[in-house]
C-alpha cells in the first residue's frame, strides 16, 4: 500500500450533548511516529475513534493523504490505510488465535499469509489452535497487534496497548512498534508509559480538556512543568519513582 499521512483539521466531537474535542488540528505525516499524550478524560480515545470512523465529528475534517474521509465508514478508512488497535485489545476471545489472525487480513488483500504476524510475534506460532481468551494478557495483545502486520496499513493508531502488561512484555510490544516504524508505517501512539512514547516519537501532541495544549518535538516539551503538570506520575512509571 502506498504511504499516506493522517490529518485532523478543526475537529470537534463528543458524545450526545457532551463536547469532548474542540477544534483539534493534528497531523501524522507518512512514515512518522506521533505521540498523543494527556490525562484521563483529555480526549485521546475520542480522537482515535473520530480518526477511525467510530465517531463522526460535529465539525472539521479527517483526511488520509488528499482524500477527505470525514463521512466515510470505518471500512472505507481501513481500505485507505488506517488501522486502530483499541484499548482493551479487541480480540474474539472464543475464537482461536488462527481465526483471529485470519479475520485481521482484509478481504481486498491478495496475500493471505500469516507469516508477517508470526515473524513479529513468534510466541503465537505454537498457540494458533488455542482459544484467544485463554492466552496471557501479553499474548492477547500480540494477537491484537498482529492486525498492524496483516492488514498492511499505512497508519496504525494505538490506544494504551501496554496497559496491564508485565514490564518484559511491554519491552516486546515496543520492539514490535519500532519494527513497524522501521518499515515506514506511521504510528499515532496513545501510551501510559510517557517516557517510552517520547523516546520513539518524532512529534508529540499534548491534549488538555479536549484542546491541544502543546504540539512540537519531544525535546521541546518541558518534562517537569508540562508533562508532570498534566500527567502526574505517569511519565516515570517505567522507573517506578516519583517525579521531582
Amino acid at each position: 500500500m502506498s504511504q499516506a499521512g493522517l490529518r485532523l483539521e478543526g475537529v470537534t466531537a463528543g458524545y450526545h450533548r457532551t463536547k469532548v474535542l474542540q477544534g483539534i488540528d493534528l497531523e501524522v505525516p507518512a512514515g512518522s511516529v506521533v505521540a498523543l499524550l494527556g490525562s484521563n478524560g483529555a480526549g485521546k480515545t475520542t480522537l482515535l475513534r473520530v480518526a477511525s470512523g467510530v465517531i463522526r465529528p460535529g465539525a472539521g475534517r479527517v483526511l488520509v493523504g488528499d482524500a477527505d474521509l470525514t463521512r466515510a465508514a470505518p471500512s472505507a478508512r481501513a481500505r485507505a490505510g488506517l488501522c486502530l488497535i483499541p484499548e482493551g485489545r479487541g480480540i474474539f476471545r472464543a475464537m482461536t488465535v488462527r481465526e483471529n489472525l485470519l479475520l485481521a487480513v482484509p478481504p481486498w488483500k491478495k496475500d493471505k499469509s500469516l507469516d508477517g504476524a508470526l515473524e513479529a510475534f513468534p510466541a503465537l506460532r505454537d498457540r494458533l489452535g488455542h482459544p484467544a481468551g485463554r492466552l496471557s494478557g501479553g499474548q492477547q495483545q500480540m494477537v491484537a497487534l498482529s492486525r498492524a502486520y496483516l492488514a498492511d496499513p499505512s497508519i496504525v493508531m494505538l490506544d494504551e496497548i501496554s496497559m496491564g502488561l508485565a514490564p518484559i512484555v511491554v519491552d516486546q510490544i515496543f520492539r514490535s512498534l519500532r519494527a513497524l516504524a522501521a518499515r515506514g508505517t506511521a504510528l499515532l501512539v496513545v501510551e501510559q508509559y510517557v517516557d517510552r512514547a517520547l523516546d520513539m516519537c518524532d512529534h508529540v501532541y499534548l491534549l488538555n480538556r479536549g484542546t491541544v495544549a502543546f504540539s512540537g518535538k519531544p525535546a521541546e516539551l518541558d518534562h517537569d512543568a508540562v508533562v508532570g503538570g498534566y500527567l502526574g506520575l505517569a511519565a516515570d512509571r517505567d522507573q517506578n519513582k516519583p517525579m521531582p
